[in-house]
């Protein structure tokens, strides 16, 4: 296949880049609408009981709060006459709004719970019609239309899921433009600082263009069918100019190198689709199937990460195989014009470092266990926080501190006693009894932290009913009841996790079967989710990641020394996050609020890094794999294959780091971690795994790290493909190429 490639692209290399660019050019113009389908939120199973809840209330009680519109007066309390007549006009225009619904104010229920403790603020609640992109655009235009001074007496502040939701899609956009801002140009720097040549510099950023484009058109795609997350175009951006950069970067390596030796244009293009190349494929599978365990999730946040990460990665491999080829036939030795002056011309850009990494890794393998241990020693501490890691879900703490959404929260869980926004909402789909019921609620209301629960029947507190309180008459249906349980918990806090197990776990009444939801509820839900399917996403990964490796090198060991070697620097890495992250170190230097490790972007962080990781293993490995086919010895194919590589790994985990790190700058927390993570996993996994540990094991392992027992050398010898493949007949090697593989 990989000869059929090149072959192509020898004879067909203009036609290949005249259809590229057609082909990039339309999918521009389709990735451009991918915005406008792509949605907020995704982080619930959509089968779980909380997210049944919303669905009946949304059908029969005109739908969960999802708006608060904190009302501040200027001067007195809000129940002073300036202050009730812009609190009417407010409600009045408020219900004019086809957009909203459910709506209940302050002014229209006197309820003391939607005043606040120093009289001077009042609460309007609502429901945002719409679904994904049609709520949050029908939330920004109320938020933008109501929010701000109001009939003078009145400030007007918006808060809630909705209002969360789409503070959140605005940074977003503003965190994207400034990380690629960042990230492009210090690529460009790095590139001709790696290549030493402008037009060798510029084909990687081709590469990436063509990922990034065809990921867009393929979420305007997908997005036009299913749920995908607007966060899906971050990881898009991120992992596009990276794994472009990544390929290409080897690929050209390879190429130059194969010119610099005395090959032809045409014959170094067969060597380098033939080796570089089937690295390439390899090594994009590996990744795609750590992306593709998260399709295995119900959350359509998961899952849209899955769709882009699967896309980028095989759109990217693809324009390598193909297009890098095409334009080195059109290019040859042009490759290397514009070179820059500090190049050195008289040697290949990818030998000058050879000699440090040959030493390091000959270092290590002369003392392979006193060389390791420390760095292992490193490592494991780095991953004890995992000891102590909580998990949560996204809420407006992930915002800025100044964010006006946030601001809201605060205010509702300080000046209010207890608030709907944070409540967790009972509903029975079903008619009940009024006797029944307000045993049911009575009972609610005697569980530790809550202090109010309403009913169509009344308003219960410390298992009884609040005689002057004749209930909220909008929480009752001939054919279903609605409750209320207002507590005064943190949201999302360990107790408030633990009070919808217990609302869950009284009796309800006979007949019934009652669904909890709320945002506790929701956060409850999806840790059980993700925990339920978190080991088939495993398994899916350690399996799908051995049977690739072990046909990229015939080996059982190999792939079991990668797992092993995987699962230690990722562990270092999640230790660091949830000790920056969780705990609240460099929290001041970032500019984040201390919370439980975000689960969903965990679990995406763990599949990323992984994936990534796999990717430099299978550049290192081939090499070594070449090296030891051509007949050096164990120790002599590591070191020199490593010290070949080291430069091209290290090159290329800066480059694709640089494009995580630059997310760092995100103002919404969860991304800061997500950028910072996957950076930090591609570093430690370039430096401390590949340049240590993995020449610490292969000397240890000794010949048995190519063992595979009889019959799957069989299984391997039919269908395994490695770099270390036959070359091309059309390309004998020639004798300046054997000199120069000689002397490693």
């Amino acid at each position: 296949m990989f000869e059929r490639i090149a072959e192509l692209a020898i004879r067909r290399s203009r036609l290949i880049l005249i259809v590229t660019a057609v082909a990039v050019a339309l999918m521009g113009v389709l990735g451009a609408g991918a915005f406008g389908k792509l949605l907020g939120g995704g982080y619930d199973d959509p089968a779980s009981q909380s997210t049944r809840a919303g669905k009946v209330i949304d059908e029969k009680f005109g739908g969960e709060t999802n708006l608060v519109l904190l009302v501040r007066t200027a001067e007195g309390r809000v129940d002073s006459p300036a202050a009730q007549r812009g609190g009417h006009a407010l409600v009045a225009d408020l219900k004019k709004e086809e957009n909203l619904e459910n709506l209940i104010s302050y002014w229209d229920t006197s309820s003391p719970e939607l005043r606040s403790k120093d009289g001077r603020e009042a609460m309007v609640l609502a429901h945002v019609k719409g679904e994904g992109t049609e709520r949050d655009e029908n939330a920004k235009s109320v938020i933008d239309a109501y929010t701000g001074p109001y009939e003078g007496a009145l400030t007007v502040q918006a808060g809630g899921g909705s209002a969360v939701t789409s503070e959140m899609g605005t940074q977003s956009g503003e965190d994207l433009l400034l990380a690629e801002g960042i990230a492009v140009p210090l690529t460009l720097l790095l590139l001709l600082l790696v290549f030493g040549s402008v037009v060798a510099a510029l084909l990687p950023l081709v590469i990436g263009v063509i990922a990034i484009a065809g990921t867009f058109a393929e979420l305007f795609v997908l997005g036009s069918v299913t749920d995908v997350s607007v966060f899906a175009i971050n990881l898009t951006t991120a992992l596009g100019l990276g794994l472009g950069i990544d390929y290409a970067l080897l690929m050209v390596s390879r190429f130059r190198e194969q010119l610099a030796a005395g090959a032809t244009v045409e014959d170094a293009v067969r060597r380098t689709v033939s080796t570089a190349g089937r690295t390439v494929a390899f090594s994009a599978a590996t990744v795609a199937a750590a992306l593709g365990a998260l399709l295995v999730f119900p959350q359509y946040f998961l899952r849209s990460f899955g769709y882009a990460g699967i896309g980028v990665v095989i759109i990217a491999a693809v324009s390598t195989l193909f297009v890098m080829p095409a334009l080195f036939v059109v290019l040859g030795t042009r490759i290397n014009s514009g070179r820059l002056p500090w190049a050195n011309r008289g040697r290949s850009a990818t030998r000058a470092p050879l000699p440090l990494w040959g030493r390091l890794a000959g270092t290590v393998m002369r003392r392979p266990a006193l060389t390791a241990l420390p760095v292992l020693a490193v490592l494991l501490l780095a991953a004890s926080p995992l000891l102590g890691i909580t998990f949560g879900t996204p809420d407006e703490r992930v915002l800025p501190e100044d964010a006006e959404s946030r601001h809201v929260s605060s205010v509702l869980q300080e000046k209010f006693n207890g608030s709907d926004d944070a409540a967790l909402h009972v509903v029975i789909d079903t008619s009940v009894s009024k006797a029944p019921l307000a045993t049911y609620a009575g009972e609610l209301s005697g569980l530790q932290g809550v202090v109010r629960v309403e009913t169509g029947a009344g308003t219960y507190t410390d298992g009884r009913s609040t005689a002057s309180d004749p209930g909220n008459k909008a929480l009752a249906r001939p054919d279903a009841q609605q409750i209320t349980v207002v507590s005064t918990l943190s949201p999302k806090s360990d107790e408030a996790q633990s009070l919808v197990e217990e609302v869950r776990a009284v009796a309800p009444p006979a007949g019934t079967h009652p669904l909890v939801g709320g945002v506790d509820a929701e956060l409850v839900d999806s840790k059980n989710s993700i925990a339920d399917r978190l080991p088939i996403a495993l398994a899916l990964v350690a399996l799908t990641t051995f049977l690739l490796l072990f046909l990229f090198t015939g080996s059982i060991v190999q792939p079991l020394r990668a797992l092993l070697l995987n699962l230690i620097s990722l562990g270092a890495t999640l230790g660091v996050m949830t000790w920056i992250f969780q705990d609240g170190n460099l929290s001041s230097l970032l500019g984040f609020t201390a919370q439980p490790m975000e689960v969903s972007m965990t679990v995406l962080m763990f599949c990323i890094a992984f994936g990534l990781s796999m990717d430099y293993e299978v550049f290192v490995t081939s090499r070594i794999k070449e090296l030891h086919d051509l007949g050096e010895d164990n120790e002599s194919a590591v070191t020199n294959g490593l010290g070949h590589t080291g430069r091209i790994v290290t090159a290329a985990a800066c480059l694709l780091a640089v494009s995580f790190f630059a997310f760092g700058t995100a103002k919404l927390s969860f991304m800061q971690m997500f950028g910072l993570g996957s950076g930090l996993a591609i570093l430690i996994d370039a430096v401390a795994v590949r340049g240590i540990l993995v020449p610490a094991a292969m000397r240890l392992l000794g010949r048995s790290a190519w063992y595979a027992p009889g019959f799957l050398r069989k299984v391997h010898g039919r269908i395994g493909l490695s770099e270390g493949g036959p070359a091309p007949a059309a390309a004998p090697e020639s004798a300046p190429e054997r000199r120069v593989r000689s002397l490693r």
